[in-house]
């Protein structure tokens, strides 16, 4: 009690004087809203990387461009991928099934040969066994056409066996000599750099004979038409913000307009260092001409009431007291504040004229 008392008597104190300014309380509209500020950017905008390093062969695009999904942006050039390349060409032609047809038609008409070999042979050897049954033929004469016999018959053998153990690993070198092929084709199409969208190119960055790596910026490429709000939130304020939610923006590109927006995404990721969260938002009517990274200010719309009591917050005093123009000092009740004004609940009506702390 003699705290309040202590108070009242200072502001009379203070307000003491006739010369005041004062107000009474009006009808009017209040919005609240939380600040936040952010950049423009191209809806599916991305930073164009290259999968490999070397040196740029070919630009073949210019900033302001329209481009189509797949469509080049550069080419880059690399001497030891050109070399490899050509080396799996004529690796894949020497070993090329075709290239071999000779060696497989030789190796088959030595099956041939030693294919009627080996018949002979074993004629030679049937007519020897008989000659010995019948008592007339001699036995080294036998042993000697069955030694023959079975060595026309063991090369008969290996000789379809090389056929086909040539066949088999010339259809393994072939089938890996081509996939090589294949692997240096999908690596060469890494050196030359392709949209992955539909739209513009908003900056490129390199020429002709530079060298660029894994982490050289080449481009920046995005939607030709629609724009998106990237803009960053405080911590303490996340927890008030929905999707679908109403954004007043303004912009230095176009001083003397307001835009309205909507909240369409909520990035569920706090930065540590700026403990800030990254919310989007969409034009609902966007202006005619619009640019990649121009800056702007939002107030995003928390809540908003109509023909409810106003003054302004420069007359209330630790959010709770006013002075009335006989220097008494009220107690009032607060709703929506904006940056100007105070919604009043209670404590004062429109009748009552208050004067503004000095």
């Amino acid at each position: 009690m003699k705290r309040f008392f202590s108070l009242i008597v200072v502001l009379n104190l203070v307000s003491c004087g006739n010369d005041f300014e004062k107000t009474s309380p009006s009808a009017g509209s209040i919005t609240e809203s939380i600040y936040a500020s952010g950049y423009i950017k191209s809806d599916n905008q991305y930073s164009v990387i290259p999968k490999v390093g070397g040196i740029i062969d070919h630009v073949y695009v210019e900033s302001g461009d329209l481009v189509i999904k797949g469509s080049p942006i550069i080419s880059i050039y690399d001497e030891n991928q050109q070399l490899n390349s050509e080396n799996a060409a004529l690796t894949a032609k020497f070993y090329d099934f075709n290239s071999n047809v000779e060696r497989l038609k030789q190796l088959f008409s030595q099956i041939d040969l030693a294919k009627a070999k080996m018949i002979n042979d074993s004629s030679q050897y049937e007519r020897q066994v008989k000659l010995s049954k019948d008592g007339v033929g001699i036995q080294v004469d036998l042993e000697n056409s069955a030694l023959t016999y079975k060595n026309s018959s063991t090369v008969y053998k290996n000789s379809i066996r090389d056929y086909y153990e040539y066949k088999r690993q010339l259809d393994y070198n072939s089938s890996q000599a081509k996939k090589n092929v294949q692997i240096l084709g999908n690596t060469q199409r890494d050196f030359t750099v392709y949209s992955e969208i539909e739209g513009k190119v908003y900056n490129i960055n390199v020429n002709k004979g530079e060298m660029v790596n894994q982490q050289t910026i080449i481009a920046v490429l995005g939607d030709a038409q629609k724009f998106v709000l990237e803009m960053q939130i405080d911590e303490n304020d996340i927890l008030k913000i929905k999707l679908g939610m109403e954004v007043i923006v303004s912009m230095d590109s176009y001083p003397d307009e307001a835009f309205k927006a909507v909240i369409t995404k909520i990035n569920p990721y706090m930065d540590k260092k700026s403990k800030t969260f990254v919310l989007e938002a969409e034009f609902v009517e966007q202006p005619s001409i619009l640019y990649p990274n121009m800056n702007f200010e939002a107030n995003i719309i928390l809540q908003k009431r109509d023909q409810v009591l106003l003054i302004p917050r420069n007359y209330v005093v630790k959010d709770s007291l006013v002075i009335n123009a006989k220097g008494d000092t009220l107690l009032i009740k607060t709703g929506l504040k904006d940056y100007k004004m105070v919604e009043i609940l209670s404590g004062i009506s429109a009748t009552d004229i208050l004067r503004k702390p000095e």
